[in-house]
């Protein structure tokens, strides 16, 4: 048993250092591929960049683990760029990446419509405001007897801001009935991650070099959270076959009458996939008889012949 600590104590630094470019690498190509984030939660980059600034000016005061610090740099560079990415193709309406959206109304809206503004400038205002005032607090504070204090107050925020980052995932999850958008890749790495961590982490004392009980607390924690997004990918899966499902998906055709057993008649059918802002309406032609035959025609074409 001795061994395998030593094992996983000497491997697991490495992992951890390395698990932001493993676990987010592919969501990134993922939504600059299809050109869509729809079904990814905008609060992950936010809750992700604020932890692992707060996990930066944490440092100082305590001198955690060099692979966590490390890894909350590099969790920075990859949220910094999965948030342009995820922005630049977001869902129309933007509030679709609210993870609390689908229990209230189309009105509703955080206070000062936080994280929900329709441009990508706020965001990055907030954050380099964010930035530039624990800097400050940092040049401040550091020559005075409150710098132990005040970076202890950082890292038990940080540290529980990152212990909810799945919640807004996993909402988003259960209210839609899909994981649709989420990729497997990211769940897999959190769930994996969430091994060597626990291991690592109670193997590791809590002294100076070492993991402190706030950072084993919180990781038990999210360690839950994450188990529970392995669920939903397990019962829901991406959503494909049982979409239909959800309530809402779609409208009623709208039918244009026939004329008798033999007469020509048309359906308008605003079939739309409400997780799909690209779907189309399409416009069915076909006989009233028993023997017609039917012509899909899209509707846009309907209109045009019109």
């Amino acid at each position: 048993m001795g061994f395998l600590n030593s094992v996983v104590t000497s491997i697991a630094p490495i992992f951890i250092a390395t698990s932001p470019i493993t676990s987010y690498a592919d969501q990134i190509y993922s939504i600059h591929r299809t050109r869509s984030s729809a079904g990814f939660s905008l609060d992950i980059p936010l809750i992700m960049l604020v932890s692992s600034i707060l996990k930066v000016f944490y440092y100082p005061g305590t001198h955690y683990a060099l692979s966590l610090l490390v890894q909350a740099l590099l969790m920075i560079c990859m949220h910094t760029l999965l948030l342009h990415i995820a922005l630049r193709h977001r869902a129309i309406p933007p509030s679709t990446h609210a993870p609390f959206a689908s229990l209230q109304p189309s009105s509703s809206r955080r206070p000062y419509n936080f994280w929900q503004w329709p441009s990508p400038k706020p965001y990055w205002s907030f954050l380099a405001l964010f930035f530039s005032t624990l800097l400050v607090l940092h040049i401040v504070l550091s020559p005075t007897t409150l710098f132990p204090a005040y970076t202890s107050l950082l890292g038990t925020l940080a540290l529980s801001i990152e212990a909810v980052l799945p919640l807004p995932q996993l909402w988003t999850n259960y209210t839609r009935r899909n994981c649709r958008g989420f990729r497997v890749s990211v769940i897999f790495n959190w769930v994996l991650g969430d091994v060597f961590k626990m291991w690592f982490f109670f193997a590791s004392g809590s002294g100076e070099g070492g993991v402190p009980w706030a950072f084993k607390a919180c990781g038990v924690f999210q360690a839950c959270c994450d188990a529970g997004l392995a669920g939903q990918w397990w019962w829901y899966g991406d959503g494909v076959e049982g979409v239909e499902n959800v309530k809402g998906k779609h409208s009623p055709p709208v039918s244009v009458g026939g004329v008798g057993d033999g007469g020509v008649g048309f359906t308008v059918d605003a079939e739309i996939d409400a997780y799909d802002p690209f779907a189309g309406s399409r416009a069915v032609v076909g006989g009233g008889g028993e023997k017609g035959v039917g012509i899909d025609i899209p509707l846009q074409e309907w209109e045009k012949r019109g």
